[in-house]
């Protein structure tokens, strides 16, 4: 979340920020709960809240000595008792008063996005992003390039109709060939970002609400994850690894000689893509169910933004590796996540769609979801703690690689030619062929 006084302190240009981004005030307080919140005035009265109470308490204080002397001194203290009375029944008031509005201040700041860097371009939407830079050329197919959702099923490695008996839309079955192109994925990633400094992690797939609070998903986007109950426990299917990942900290604080800490983590992710239905409906490009490899990092406000390109250029080399065409993207201020600063997008060539598709989205959340989570670092020893900055990015989306592969290596007979640096995760395979 924001900061409430660099808000407070920063109107004007706070709430410019926000409307680049889509945002006004307006909109925030049509949200539920949020009717006439206005944190301007909440954090003034907060702070008169404060004082009167203060000054209430010093009363409570001075008048309980004034009333022990004159009990000592056999003196009457009915009058001073009365008026203690008063005071303490206002000091309860005040009191209540100031947490109802930390609560409300609390709602509101749970539900603004965090501010654009500075070096953002700024837009309405993904028609302001900017490419930086593109690797790798488009290879010309001596004949029509299919889509991966015909590929897959006519070499009987890709299912979309026995997944639609079991589950519904927008899931998928892989099989022999399709499936173990998949793992090898997984593996060769996990394996690439361990020898470049991150650790493996397998975390919980299901989180509480707390944990999805700490990276923002919650409170503003419930409508998008999948909720399951056992009793009275209630828990979530993790959107992404960037979740539990990001909240292995929690509450902490870490000495700055351990950070940067880098964590990677295969996954399964679960979303309901609200708000997404009649989009990319074929296919695996968009689905409830899918695995991914996530890279986070936690590190020092000084050294975040060139982390950021850290992370985006370990993520590149998946695509290097894998020799895939790709660009890479700086999203405007319309386009980027609830809890980024700064966003690349890296997006794979797919000849069977003939376009460019986002396979990894990197960010930098600044200390935004630090503030949430309650993730600190001291500089030195004895120094004040100060919160850290985080990032995350895809490295990658293994279900979209899969596709970039199947689509990139086609070959003239329906065959897909197996990219050399997954040979030793498939057994020395080199192409698949229908069963």
């Amino acid at each position: 979340m924001l900061d409430l006084r660099y808000l407070v302190e920063n109107r004007d240009p706070v709430l410019a920020m926000l409307e680049s981004r889509g945002q006004t005030l307006e909109q925030i307080q049509a949200l539920p709960g949020l009717a006439g919140v206005d944190p301007w005035a909440l954090d003034a009265e907060r702070r008169t809240l404060i004082q009167e109470v203060e000054q209430a308490r010093h009363r409570q204080r001075t008048a309980g000595e004034e009333i022990a002397r004159r009990g000592k001194a056999k003196e009457d203290a009915s009058g001073l008792k009365a008026e203690m009375k008063g005071v303490a029944e206002g000091i309860k008031r005040g009191e209540a008063r100031l947490e109802d509005v930390k609560a409300a201040l609390e709602r509101f700041l749970l539900v603004v996005p965090n501010l654009p860097d500075a070096s953002v371009p700024v837009g309405r939407d993904e028609a302001a992003n900017v490419e930086l830079r593109r690797v790798g050329e488009p290879q010309a197919f001596p004949f029509a390039a299919k889509a991966h959702w015909d590929l897959g099923p006519e070499l009987g490695i890709l299912d979309f109709e026995r997944a639609s008996t079991l589950s519904g839309a927008r899931f998928a079955v892989l099989w022999d060939a399709g499936a173990r192109l998949e793992r090898a994925l997984s593996q060769f990633m996990l394996d690439l970002h361990g020898g470049r400094g991150y650790r493996e992690v397998i975390p919980p797939y299901l989180v509480t609400a707390e944990t999805l609070t700490g990276t923002g998903q919650l409170p503003k986007f419930e409508g998008d994850l999948f909720k399951t109950s056992a009793g009275e426990r209630t828990l979530y299917l993790i959107p992404t690894a960037e979740v539990p990942l990001t909240n292995l900290h929690r509450g902490e604080i870490l000495d700055a000689a351990e950070l940067p800490k880098k964590y990677v983590a295969a996954t399964p992710c679960f979303r309901s893509e609200a708000g997404s239905y009649g989009k990319d409906v074929r296919g695996l490009i968009r689905q409830h169910q899918f695995h991914k490899v996530e890279l986070v990092k936690l590190t020092t406000p000084e050294s975040s933004a060139a982390e950021l390109e850290g992370l985006v250029a370990d993520a590149e080399e998946v695509l290097k590796r894998l020799d895939l065409p790709y660009r890479v993207i700086v999203l405007s201020t319309g386009d980027m996540g609830f809890s980024a600063a700064k966003t690349y997008d890296i997006e794979v060539w797919l000849p069977g769609q003939s376009a460019y598709r986002e396979i990894s989205s990197c960010s930098n959340c600044t200390d935004f979801q630090a503030r949430r989570a309650g993730l600190r670092y001291r500089p030195e020893p004895g120094a004040k703690p100060r919160f850290v900055h985080t990032l995350n990015g895809s490295g990658l989306a293994v279900g979209r690689t899969l596709v970039a592969v199947l689509e990139n290596y086609q070959q003239q007979d329906g065959s897909v030619v197996v990219p050399e640096a997954l040979r030793p995760y498939m057994g020395g395979l080199e192409r698949i062929t229908r069963r």
